[in-house]
């Protein structure tokens, strides 16, 4: 008998019929909510380019990003805790996989673009700083009061990947890494100009803060930063006490609370659930990002990035070298000022890198 297992396949051949892609974007109209964002219909990349026969335009996207420099090197960035001992303790990069995760799920339950979640979410902390938050904090003071890790993930991925030329992403991915933070902003933000263009976008933005309450009160609890018994009470009895207890709170809240009203989708919360998952934020801004243990990495890695920013500004021929062993080569050639160009280098670089390339530097090195 003959196979037929190929025959889905071998029509690609034929240019009278539809190719793998459009056959599934087809599918998706029949699927995704009308409030979602279906792949046939994004607004396209920045530069034009031939169409997958077989991905569709957002999974491009996702590929793209998985296969870029900048996030292999998530794993070697920290997430709170700074050089942790542990191997159980979050990344950049475990955390960008739980957010992911949050978002996908949401994303399925609502009938709503999963890829384009999962691109958005995969892409969103490709411009976070070594040293967590203190890094972003250290090139605000350094370089720009302006600097944010959501603008320069938008950058590494218009910019710096791929040796200065970009991943030429879509639009929808793009406005979602550029929409997912507001720093300290309300968890779901009311305000037009920081909500993405999709609802994709926006369920990234809350499944962020998800992802990052759980995670980071397990690592604060597990370093001994705080002990369970100083987690509030309304947190533990309203959220639950596990990680998992609290993320299937928080997401079924989040799905079974979102309602239409005049034809559109307000994503929306139980004012129990919200106002507990402030809280909970607060206690961890309070106990845990401002807490002395937290506070003294930060000193320590302001001392390093600031006299590597520095070094730079003054050497020009080590900045060349590095940014080539980095394979950003070509970015000091699109005429920026050697600050945003030491900038970019100081953003991509991890917790690791920049230890080593301080110690070189700085350390004196035995001569016998």
């Amino acid at each position: 008998m003959p196979n037929t297992s190929l025959q889905f396949i071998l029509p690609m051949n034929n240019c009278n019929v539809m190719s793998i892609r459009e056959e599934f974007e087809k599918r998706e109209s029949g699927f995704i909510s009308p409030f979602g964002c279906l792949s046939g219909e994004s607004r396209g990349r920045m530069r034009p380019e031939e169409p997958c026969p077989i991905r569709t335009i957002f999974q491009v996207d996702r590929d793209r990003i998985i296969y870029s420099n900048a996030f292999r090197r998530l794993k070697h960035k920290t997430q709170v805790f700074l050089s942790p001992l542990g191997d159980q303790y979050r990344t950049r990069l475990t955390h960008t996989l739980e957010v992911a995760e949050i978002a996908r799920t949401i994303a399925r339950a609502m009938h709503l673009n999963e890829d384009l979640v999962e691109a958005i979410a995969l892409g969103h902390d490709l411009g976070h700083t070594p040293f967590g938050h203190s890094g972003e904090t250290v090139l605000k003071e350094i370089y720009s009061p302006d600097f944010t890790h959501r603008e320069q993930s938008l950058r590494v991925v218009d910019i710096l990947e791929n040796n200065g030329k970009g991943l030429n992403l879509t639009y929808e991915v793009r406005d979602g890494i550029l929409k997912h933070s507001k720093g300290y902003g309300k968890i779901i933000s009311d305000d037009p100009d920081e909500q993405a263009c999709t609802i994709e976008g926006n369920i990234v933005r809350i499944a962020d803060i998800m992802a990052y309450l759980n995670h980071d009160l397990d690592d604060a609890i597990r370093s001994g930063v705080i002990k369970q018994d100083q987690v509030p009470d309304s947190c533990i009895r309203i959220l639950g006490r596990t990680h998992s207890e609290r993320a299937n709170t928080m997401i079924k809240d989040l799905v079974f609370s979102t309602y239409v009203r005049d034809e559109e989708l307000y994503l929306n919360m139980s004012d129990e659930v919200y106002s507990t998952m402030t809280e909970l934020r607060q206690f961890l801004y309070e106990n845990v990002y401002r807490s002395p243990h937290v506070h003294g990495e930060f000193v320590k890695a302001k001392k390093i990035l600031t006299e590597l920013y520095t070094c730079f500004i003054d050497n020009e021929k080590m900045l060349i070298k590095e940014l080539a062993d980095m394979e950003m080569s070509e970015c000091n050639n699109y005429n920026q000022p050697n600050e945003r160009i030491i900038c970019d280098f100081i953003a991509s670089i991890t917790d690791q890198y920049a230890l080593t390339l301080y110690e070189r530097i700085f350390f004196p090195s035995p001569q016998f």
